[in-house]
């Protein structure tokens, strides 16, 4: 697994060996990052169920300014940090630029000083039908003043996610097996 573009395009991301993470894969990131486009620059990230980092480090790549990383497992935390380190230093930016949580992505932690722009999500997908509804709640309560903030959510096809305060305006992807992306903002 690389980054597949911006500034660190073809730097190698390290991953858990096992299936204890299953990380975005190229094709599904580049697919999301094209879909984003101009949006990504300078904007601030959250990355729920980080994991490896993929989707916020692509977007550090492709010129977001800032981010905060959420992930509980020990193990993956550290090699979360080190692929910080990694894709900051090539895409030159300072890695303390970015901070690293270790906590249940399910609190959706947010910094009042620094609303996110852009979320990212991509749990467990055995976990999504429990985890998906209770994450975007707790986003809809944080009553952010943008009401242009997206949430970019992955998950496989043929899952629908309907919850009170949310649109999904887009998804990118096919097949009930298959890795799907959604793009979710706040109902107006």
């Amino acid at each position: 697994m690389r980054i597949s573009g911006g500034k660190a395009r073809g730097i190698h991301l390290t991953v858990l060996r096992g299936d204890r993470v299953r990380p975005a894969t190229d094709g599904v990131r580049q697919a999301v990052f094209s879909s984003l486009g101009a949006r990504v620059e300078g904007a601030r990230f959250l990355d729920l169920f980080a994991g490896s980092g993929a989707y916020g480090l692509e977007a550090l790549s492709r010129g977001a300014a800032t981010g905060t990383f959420v992930e509980k497992n020990p193990a993956v935390l550290a090699l979360l940090r080190q692929n910080i380190v990694t894709v900051a230093k090539s895409a030159g930016v300072d890695p303390a630029a970015l901070s690293v949580i270790g906590a249940d992505a399910t609190d959706a932690p947010c910094n009042p000083g620094a609303w996110p722009d852009l979320i990212f999500i991509d749990p467990p997908y055995e976990l999504i039908a429990d985890v998906g509804p209770r994450v975007l709640a707790a986003i809809a309560a944080w009553e952010v003043p943008d009401p242009d903030r997206l949430v970019v959510f992955e998950m496989p096809g043929g899952t629908v996610l309907t919850v009170p305060g949310w649109l999904e305006v887009k998804r990118l992807g096919r097949g009930a097996r298959q890795p799907t992306v959604a793009f979710f903002r706040p109902r107006a």
